[in-house]
């Protein structure tokens, strides 16, 4: 049976959870024969994170940042603006020769999805994969206005929102679930034209996107959370998961490139 590394719940800053997941990556393409890596992990302070090809200046409320102490990172992977505040987030890093997720980009969304929906229908959230991306709305800067290919939701409403780069034969992919949603604060967040069209796309976003607390049948602990999702992964992937953390090496590579997700030259970059 193939095993994986998972590396349990710990909380960091945005730029250093950014640093970890890159860092991994670096180190996995330099080892031959290394493991590929389940992590999970959460944010504090609260952060804003931007996809790689977001615009800071144009989407971000610095100063309502600042005053709310959010910080802001730009993530290495797409998409939209995510807050991560009460959560969950997971990585999965692997060679793009790895059986259990080869293939396309939506190929290996559709696997991770199925090991994801296993642990959240173990704790009683309804949720299921949306096959297709919807096209027709544009959405907001904000990750969770509308499901895209192979995504989570409940009745509809996007649960889990996540990214996937590619990079020179290696796969990082890291997601949120949030277990509960501060969608004014979001909201916020962003540079809007006025309050009015802020209003109106606050509530077109709670219409479609939803958190942990307001779908599940029970309150659910992070720790029960991260359990079952192990489980899903290694049904789904028939894998075997060893504890683990991090390597010398990583940590030494993550200590470089967190100056790097700390830097405004980074951040704002677009």
């Amino acid at each position: 049976m193939k095993t994986w590394r998972y590396l349990p719940y710990s909380v960091f800053t945005g730029a250093e959870n950014m640093a970890i997941d890159e860092a991994i990556m670096e180190i996995m393409k330099e080892t031959k024969n290394s493991e590929p890596v389940l992590r999970f992990y959460g944010w504090q302070p609260a952060a804003l994170s931007l996809g790689y090809a977001q615009s800071y200046a144009k989407e971000v409320d610095a100063e309502a940042c600042l005053q709310a102490n959010i910080d802001v990172v730009r993530r290495p992977t797409g998409g939209r603006a995510v807050l991560h505040q009460y959560e969950l987030t997971y990585s999965v890093i692997v060679p793009e020769s790895e059986e259990h997720v080869k293939g396309t980009i939506i190929e290996s969304y559709l696997t991770i999805s199925q090991a994801l929906l296993k642990g959240l229908n173990a704790v009683g959230v309804p949720a299921e994969i949306v096959a297709q991306a919807n096209s027709l709305h544009p959405g907001t800067a904000a990750c969770f206005d509308a499901p895209s290919w192979y995504e989570l939701v409940v009745e509809g409403k996007k649960l889990v929102g996540s990214a996937q780069m590619r990079r020179e034969g290696m796969i990082l992919q890291h997601g949120s679930i949030i277990l509960h949603f501060d969608s004014e604060l979001l909201f916020k967040l962003l540079k809007l034209p006025n309050e009015e069209v802020r209003r109106r796309l606050l509530k077109n976003f709670k219409a479609k996107a939803c958190a942990l607390d307001e779908v599940w049948t029970r309150p659910v602990t992070i720790d029960e959370l991260e359990g079952e999702i192990c489980s899903g992964f290694k049904e789904i992937m028939g894998i075997d998961l060893v504890r683990s953390v991090l390597t010398e090496k990583e940590n030494l590579r993550a200590e470089q490139l967190v100056g790097k997700y700390n830097s405004q030259e980074w951040t704002m970059k677009r």
